[in-house]
This record gives structure tokens, C-alpha cells and sequence, in this order.
């Protein structure tokens, strides 16, 4: 046990073992419910004009292939860090490179094989969420009800806003539209919905 700890931070292995403390403390943190599954996902901008497209749009190919955006960021992380950490361990083991400089360039490699690792553990993983993002309340009927602002949003900026149910409020991602700003407890009107973002657009409300 002493060995596994001495050798998880030694110099060439620390990124990987920092990666699976990380990814550890997140899901702790997660289940005791101070933050949601999807709070760290990622979003790339797709309103880019001019020579930014291509590079968008290739990057948005890249996400896809390794079924991010199909799944969260974190979830996906947490099986790519598992392998990156055991691997990184491995391979320094068999070739005695814990603390060698030839350590540090066997990090590139591992991590594009757990890349290709991860995307097949979690290819499974696709469809359920696929499904059940479908068994949520159907996108329209939000557009059109006022949410209350639970984390500031900007025209840049992803906030969260809840929506009032028969049951459990419905917590959608927000963005406003350009130029406006709403900030936590204020009320806002629900006017659309950006499916290529997955999340809905709002505008700041005053009920008279």
C-alpha cells in the first residue's frame, strides 16, 4: 500500500493521480447534492463568423466522436481518468520511469489511448441519456412560462433558472438575449429554445 502511494505521486504519475482525486472529490460532492451532474459541463459557441467557423466546427467533430455533448463532461472524465491513472502507474512500473524526465513523455500517448478507451466504456452510456433526456417535459411547453433565477445568466453567460411544475421545479440551463442581464431571484420569461446548445433563452419579466 505504502508502494501504490509512493508511487501514484511520484513526478511522472502526479497529473494522473491529481486527475483521479479530482474526478473522486466531484462525485462526492455531487452525491451529498451541492452540485448537479451536468455543473462543470462545457459549452463551445457556435455563433462564430469568419475564419473561426472551421476551427468550431472541427472541434464540435472531436466532441462528438468522443460522445461529448451526448454525454456530461464529468462522466466522461471519470472513465478516462481511471485508465490515464492505472496506465500512467503500468507503464512507469514496467520501465522504472517513475521519476525520470521519459515519464513526463509517456503522458501524451496514454492519454490518447484512454481517450479511444473512454469513448468505448461510455459508448453504452449514449442511448440512456439520450432516453432520458427524452422522458423530461417536452421543450415547448416551457417556452412561454416565467422561471425564477437561480444562477445569474447574461447573453454569455449559462445561469439556471427554475420553472414551477405540479411537482418538482424544473431547473433549466439559460442564457438572455444580447444586452440583458438577470441576476438571482429575479423573474424572466422563457422565449425559446437552442437545441444545438441545449438550453433555452430567456428574457428578463416584471408581473405588473
Amino acid at each position: 500500500m505504502v508502494e501504490l502511494v509512493q508511487a501514484s505521486f511520484a513526478p511522472a504519475n502526479v497529473l494522473a493521480t491529481g486527475l483521479l482525486i479530482f474526478v473522486m472529490l466531484y462525485w462526492v460532492i455531487v452525491i451529498v447534492g451541492l452540485l448537479d451532474m451536468s455543473s462543470l459541463d462545457v459549452e463551445v459557441e457556435t455563433d462564430i463568423d469568419g475564419e473561426g467557423i472551421g476551427a468550431v466546427a472541427w472541434l464540435n467533430s472531436a466532441l462528438a466522436f468522443f460522445n461529448l455533448g451526448r454525454i456530461p463532461l464529468m462522466f466522461f472524465l471519470s472513465f478516462f481518468a481511471l485508465p490515464f491513472w492505472f496506465l500512467s502507474l503500468g507503464v512507469n512500473e514496467l520501465l522504472g520511469t517513475h521519476d525520470s524526465w521519459l515519464g513526463y513523455t509517456f503522458l501524451l500517448p496514454i492519454a490518447l489511448v484512454c481517450l479511444f478507451v473512454a469513448k468505448l466504456l461510455t459508448w453504452p452510456f449514449v442511448k440512456l441519456f439520450a432516453a432520458m433526456e427524452k422522458e423530461q417535459a417536452p421543450k415547448t411547453t416551457v417556452i412561454g412560462q416565467v422561471c425564477t433565477i437561480m444562477l445569474p445568466a447574461n447573453a454569455t453567460q449559462i445561469g439556471q433558472a427554475a420553472v414551477q411544475t405540479n411537482g418538482s421545479p424544473l431547473l433549466l440551463n439559460v442564457k438572455t438575449t444580447q444586452g440583458h442581464l438577470v441576476k438571482k431571484g429575479e423573474t424572466a420569461l422563457v422565449i425559446d429554445y437552442l437545441p444545438e446548445n441545449q438550453l433555452y433563452l430567456i428574457e428578463p419579466y416584471e408581473s405588473l
